[in-house]
């Protein structure tokens, strides 16, 4: 029991593991080791993807799932999803985090580093590439981007949106939750491009956009570390950006690091109307204060 007199749920999958790992051969329990540790790279990668994470073999993979008691890798991953979409509240997540770092200031920021290490990592395969440069072509050749994100994702939503305006890519961003979000759906129409923010459940509002998107025939790139396979149906291409460790706080640098990344990609694909874009801004910060029109934005 918790402090306040709630159950402290702990995973039903690392339960299971947990009680299987003595049974298993050693090759076996490192893998499901790997299952318990890295959740959002099982639930995301194929067989021989995981294989690859993991220095093992996709046979390797299959038979620990089957070891555990699961029908199949895609049986596994149902029983994960559940567990990661689980509704742990913030105060839990906290404490599970700080279980691990302690009180020591050093130690959390080791975590926390430790924690965007592994997320520039996922950012390096070349699976994400492949997805990076697609989403890219997504983004760039739209009328219009629409960059949705609520909660914590709203304020990366906003600067996104502010970032691609700069370099001369209409933008506008979905960062707000409830009937307010109807207002800005209003300027979704065909042509545009929706660039989602949004991790499981599933909530009404992605529910919305997503069925807005389709409707109007508007591809969406997904951001997520575990939305994918349930609305894989429903995007043009997935950005899995791991987030830190299943039921402790997320932690968003990674996601930071992919929408500056997309900054950069977008204005190469724009070209000199970046520049052109960026100069506008200047004459315009420079109506508003005079010091402003000292910096240029091309090379001399």
């Amino acid at each position: 029991m918790t402090s306040d007199g709630s159950e402290d749920r702990q995973s039903t999958f690392d339960d299971r593991v947990e009680a299987a790992l003595e049974t298993l051969p050693p090759a076996e329990q490192r893998m499901a080791r790997f299952f318990v540790g890295q959740k959002q790279a099982v639930l995301l990668g194929s067989a021989a993807e995981i294989a690859g994470l993991a220095g093992t073999s996709d046979a390797t993979v299959v038979r620990t799932a089957r070891s555990l008691g699961f029908e199949s890798l895609s049986a596994l991953r149902q029983v994960l999803l559940a567990d990661l979409t689980g509704t742990a509240s913030p105060g839990r997540r906290l404490a599970r985090t700080l279980q691990e770092t302690g009180d020591d200031s050093a130690s959390a920021l080791r975590h926390v580093v430790g924690l965007h290490e592994n997320a520039l990592e996922a950012l390096k395969r070349p699976e994400m590439e492949a997805a990076f440069a697609s989403a890219i072509d997504i983004l760039a050749s739209a009328r219009r981007r629409h960059v949705f994100g609520i909660g914590p994702s709203g304020a990366m939503a906003e600067y996104a949106a502010l970032q691609f305006n700069r370099i001369g890519l209409p933008s506008s961003a979905l960062s707000v939750s409830g009937v307010g979000l109807a207002d800005r759906l209003l300027w979704l129409e065909s042509g545009d491009a929706v660039l989602m923010m949004a991790y499981a459940p599933l909530y009404r509002e992605v529910e919305i956009v997503l069925d807005q998107a389709g409707l109007h025939e508007v591809p969406v790139v997904l951001i997520s570390d575990n939305l994918g396979p349930l609305v894989s149906d429903k995007v043009a291409a997935t950005l899995p950006v791991p987030r830190g460790k299943a039921d402790h706080l997320a932690t968003h640098g990674g996601t930071m690091v992919l929408i500056e990344a997309m900054i950069i990609a977008l204005a190469a694909k724009a070209g000199e109307a970046a520049f052109d874009s960026l100069d506008r801004l200047s004459n315009l910060r420079g109506a508003i204060d005079k010091a402003w029109i000292k910096r240029g934005t091309r090379k001399k």
